[in-house]
């Protein structure tokens, strides 16, 4: 054997005993780890343990772990928005004693957009019309408190709290955002169970509470599942100032440019007004924000 052909053989030996030669556990994270593949040994929504040792359980979360991570530009851009979208989320879900893990909620209902479902839900929380008027919000073709995102997110915290104090666990309080308190309630009866992870539930419920527990895995450590997403990346908090205005606004455009800034820009930053004008007779005072 000449020597090229000796030092060949060498190293394709010591390689393979490296490899071959990791237990079990460490060849799994030596593979997965910063792949999509990767699936993390612990799972929690706020505070409350994820079962991934039953078996269907384990198998739901894998499935949504490896969907998110695969939809690398719908996932990418949920992280960059997640920049700018929960500084202010987070400080409402604590003054209302909401777990942070909801924020996660509004990621799966909405990427942290304004979206707006084919039934009719709208805004970031994905608040149905009457539901809205129900937790406070204004809404009809002038005003839509549902595209407001801090009080649509105040009046989500408000559903939390009821739902907490009806099932008992956060996670079956998320869970309800989807299913309804009276469905929920309904399958638990049925059923004679109470735990989510227990519950046969429809199958949009059913991977409602994996799909945030994704979601939370994947933007809070993003590189083990292979996203390379850098911090000036990530959109940056825009600046705004508060005006208050307690009268009819005729012409936004108008009133955009008496603060320094073009209606395109007033929009963006107050996409609850739905009109081009803002009419006030009862004299309610309403917070517009002004990019500086």
């Amino acid at each position: 054997m000449n020597k090229a052909l000796l030092a060949t053989f060498v190293v394709v030996l010591v390689s393979g005993i490296l490899v071959f030669g990791i237990s079990g556990d460490n060849k799994d994270k030596f593979i997965h780890e910063g792949t999509p593949m990767y699936f993390p040994t612990t799972v929690d929504f706020a505070g409350e343990t994820t079962p991934l040792q039953i078996l269907d359980v384990h198998e739901r979360l894998d499935r949504e772990l490896l969907i998110n991570a695969n939809l690398d530009a719908t996932t990418s851009l949920i992280i960059k928005r997640a920049n700018r979208v929960f500084p202010i989320i987070e400080p409402i879900l604590k003054q209302y004693n909401i777990p942070d893990d909801f924020k996660y909620l509004a990621v799966i209902e909405s990427g942290l957009i304004n979206a707006v479902s084919p039934s009719g839900a709208k805004g970031v929380w994905q608040f149905m019309p009457d539901t809205a008027k129900e937790c406070g919000m204004e809404v009809n073709e002038i005003v839509d408190e549902r595209y407001h995102l801090e009080k649509s997110t105040e009046a989500a915290c408000k559903y939390f709290l009821a739902a907490k104090q009806r099932f008992g666990t956060w996670t079956m309080a998320a869970a309800s955002y989807n299913g309804g308190m009276n469905g929920l309630k309904k399958k638990i009866e049925e059923q004679k169970v109470t735990n989510y992870y227990d519950l046969g539930l429809t199958e949009e419920t059913s991977r409602y509470v994996f799909r945030i527990l994704a979601l939370k895995e994947i933007m809070k450590e993003p590189a083990k599942y292979g996203f390379s997403i850098y911090l000036t990346d990530l959109y940056a908090p825009i600046p705004t100032k508060i005006v208050q205005v307690d009268s009819t606004i005729s012409d936004l455009t108008n009133f955009a440019k008496s603060q320094g800034i073009n209606y395109k820009i007033l929009k963006i930053h107050n996409p609850w007004l739905r009109d081009k004008k803002l009419l006030n007779p009862s004299k309610k005072k309403y917070d517009i924000k002004i990019q500086l």
